[in-house]
């Protein structure tokens, strides 16, 4: 019963690629954002559903990485987060993080694509400009970084198209131990959300909101015979600060990557 509840085999679900941003702008909440300077717009190349698919970045005619080209935050000093996979779909939608320019690519393990066993309940995605360092230690968890971008949570009401670009505000994030790395999952709402008047901490947001995203990620793996993921702190979701400490601490493994001061092996950094 826990596994059918928290995978939620739900029929119903939307398929990911009818909310694709597809040339426009994926226009930012905020009016004064640094986004608005600039025509940034995501493209598709390749087949919906198929492993030639990618959504591209660009702006203007020039193609960009969404990783390391869009701002960690805008001037308003909310975070942006680069929307992979929205909310009540099963398609495993990622940044390609080794690939030239870094487009959204669907994952694909053993040869075949990868989808959830059950939808999403949530909008989820990375924060860019942040990077989970495979070669530092946590000093407490004593697991490293997963090599990838920080993941987002996005628990507001609106489902958000895939490739969109969206202010958040960050509530939590809780470390997530997923084959013996730390891949930590920050909880946000975004700016333009109703609930973003409610939630400014993770104390804010309900408990079954928390316990709902906790559980998800503990147990998506399991139909694949793949154990449970565990969870550092006692399993329990940091405070705001304690998030922003945990996401400059990314952004500045991500500065280092960039300048050439980490090894990228196979990441791609222009």
């Amino acid at each position: 019963m826990m596994l059918v509840a928290v995978l939620g085999v739900y029929s119903g679900s939307v398929s990911a690629w009818s909310n694709v941003a597809l040339k426009r702008s994926f226009a930012m909440s905020s009016s004064r954002s640094i986004m608005e300077l600039n025509a940034f717009t995501s493209e598709q190349v390749g087949e919906s559903a198929t492993e030639s698919f990618r959504l591209n970045f660009k702006d203007g005619d020039n193609v960009i990485s969404p990783w390391h080209d869009i701002p960690l935050k805008s001037e308003s000093g909310a975070y942006n987060m680069v929307v992979e996979i929205p909310k009540m779909t099963k398609a495993k939608m990622e940044v390609a993080t080794k690939e030239e320019n870094n487009p959204i690519a669907q994952d694909i393990k053993k040869g075949n694509l990868r989808d959830y066993h059950g939808p999403i309940f949530w909008n989820y995605g990375c924060l860019p400009q942040t990077w989970e360092d495979p070669n530092a230690e946590h000093p407490e968890l004593k697991v490293f970084g997963d090599d990838d971008p920080i993941d987002v949570v996005e628990i507001g009401s609106a489902t958000l198209a895939m490739g969109s670009v969206k202010e958040v505000k960050p509530l939590g994030v809780i470390a997530m131990i997923d084959d013996g790395e730390l891949d930590w999952k920050v909880l946000a709402v975004a700016v333009d959300d109703p609930l973003a008047e409610e939630y400014n901490d993770i104390d804010d947001v309900p408990d079954a909101v928390k316990d709902g995203v906790r559980e998800w990620f503990r147990w998506y793996k399991t139909p694949d015979d793949k154990p449970l993921n565990g969870f550092g702190f006692d399993e329990k979701f940091l405070n705001k600060k304690e998030t922003i400490e945990v996401i400059d601490e990314t952004h500045e493994a991500w500065q280092k990557l960039k300048d050439g001061k980490t090894e990228a092996g196979k990441l791609w950094i222009n």
